[in-house]
């Protein structure tokens, strides 16, 4: 079934956490907010890129305004599986995130093999408008990991998600497929969002700098591509060599962070 469409306008913070600062942080959020009926729950992944990876470059220079496409689905996933395709745009801090859905199998036949778009809404129009204006777009990356979501029991527009076991992986680019990836997160690491339609709660704000909890620039698909580069190709630039080797310093700084 299709038709399905959301719209998200919001300010995402991003944290890098320690077990102990998750277990104290968790605790204290369960005063205000409540982990979401899913549960624990493992979301997929497909970011589609030029054969260049331009968009997640262009990214990495962090710009005031950049955008990504994705497929994503939520556990296991077959062709019936409900899935979203969405673009998610960031402009001057603010994220907007805008997405349709549809059976996997439909979603994934019209992004990869050109087959016709899931409904004719506005969002699937500029769907289509992103795929004309990037050409050759393909599935470029797999990030999954497992989440717990709690939203404010007030305040429905605050919510925090908490991601581990975050794996990246080129070969297997079709979500139906079950498959391992490589980590990108050192064990007992956590990396939080905060997602606010206004301001964040003042009380958080303390209890984040008691613990001494400070705001990470952390993108899973940007540290998935850095990952390949390091591991697997040489940097296609003298730019891209000098974003790796500041993402290894970056890296390197973590494990004493974060052990």
């Amino acid at each position: 079934m299709s038709g399905y469409i959301d719209v998200f306008k919001r300010t995402e913070i991003k944290y890098l956490l320690s077990r102990d600062q998750y277990r104290k942080l968790f605790s204290f959020l369960e005063g205000f907010a409540k982990v979401d009926e899913y549960g624990k729950t493992r979301i997929n992944n497909i970011y589609f890129d030029t054969s260049n990876y331009k968009l997640i470059r262009t990214s990495l220079e962090k710009p005031i305004y950049k955008e990504k496409l994705r497929l994503r689905t939520y556990g296991s996933t077959n062709d019936n599986t409900n899935s979203f395709i969405e673009i998610k745009k960031k402009y001057d801090g603010i994220v907007y995130k805008r997405r349709v859905s549809g059976e996997y199998k439909r979603a994934y036949d019209y992004l990869v093999n050109g087959d016709k778009p899931l409904d004719d809404s506005q969002i699937s129009r500029e769907i289509e408008g992103f795929l004309d204006m990037y050409e050759g777009l393909r599935p470029a990356m797999r990030i999954s990991y497992d989440r717990v979501a709690m939203a404010g029991i007030n305040d429905k527009d605050f919510r925090v998600t908490f991601d581990t076991n975050i794996q990246w992986n080129k070969n297997d680019l079709d979500l139906r497929k079950d498959s391992d990836g490589i980590p990108i997160l050192k064990d007992g690491q956590y990396m939080m969002e905060i997602k606010v339609a206004n301001a964040m709660p003042l009380e958080l704000t303390r209890m984040l700098s008691e613990l001494k909890i400070f705001p990470a620039s952390f993108s899973k698909y940007g540290r998935g591509y850095l990952d390949m580069l390091q591991r697997n190709e040489q940097p296609q630039c003298i730019k891209e060599e000098k974003i790796v080797k500041k993402f290894i310093e970056r890296k390197e700084k973590e494990v004493g962070a974060y052990a």
